[in-house]
């Protein structure tokens, strides 16, 4: 019986080593995937604003990105420079009214304060058309509200045109991508109805050339 402890300890050790064998290639197939796995990932690719690739698909987000940066910068990314004057001319003036309504504040508030600060020798230091008015200080005060009023209005409208800007570059770089093709029409045409076993009239909406070859 002595001689069978042996074989027995060879019989328990061979399937041991067979079995950390089979664990060690299963974990080098997993480690092997996970690293095909990772380097076959894709990328994600991000939006380069500052250049347009003519050989991919034209990018909407680009012209809305580029108008909001700086207006006028969609409108020639979508190629309407006849826009421009019109973007430049809204923004422009809203930009000169509200320069002019900061000096006319800043002049009708000086105004105010020498009109009422109860001495006479500041009187010559209050410019037209308010050293005439200036006995009526309620008129320079009141003159002098609605500049701030006309201030905060240039303001809006001209957030609001920057805005519109934003949105005239949005629509044109959507319709950039729309099929606007001679292959899309609406027409009447004459047809016949096998179920109905008559002749009519029927609508027909082609939209794109959908024939393969």
């Amino acid at each position: 019986m002595a001689f069978l402890k042996p074989i027995i300890l060879i019989l328990f050790f061979v399937p041991a080593t067979k079995l950390f064998a089979q664990k060690d290639s299963a974990a080098i197939k997993d480690s092997a995937s996970a690293a095909t796995t990772k380097k076959t990932a894709p990328k994600k690719q991000k939006v380069n604003i500052f250049s347009i690739d003519t050989a991919k698909p034209y990018n909407p987000k680009i012209a809305i990105v580029r108008s909001a940066i700086l207006p006028g910068w969609g409108q020639i990314t979508n190629k309407k420079y006849w826009k421009l004057p019109l973007v430049y001319g809204a923004l422009g003036t809203t930009a000169y009214i509200f320069v002019r309504n900061i000096k006319q504040f800043k002049e009708a508030n000086a105004a105010y304060k020498n009109s009422i600060d109860g001495n006479t020798a500041n009187d010559n230091q209050i410019p037209e058309p308010y050293y005439s008015v200036r006995s009526n200080p309620e008129r320079i005060k009141n003159f002098r509200n609605e500049v701030r009023q006309n201030v905060d209005y240039s303001v809006l409208f001209f957030i609001a045109f920057w805005g519109l800007n934003v949105v005239d570059a949005a629509v044109d770089a959507h319709l950039k991508t729309f099929d606007v093709s001679d292959n899309l029409s609406l027409q009447i045409k004459p047809g016949y109805s096998p179920l109905a076993n008559t002749n009519g009239i029927s609508l027909v909406l082609n939209i794109g050339n959908t024939h393969s070859k």
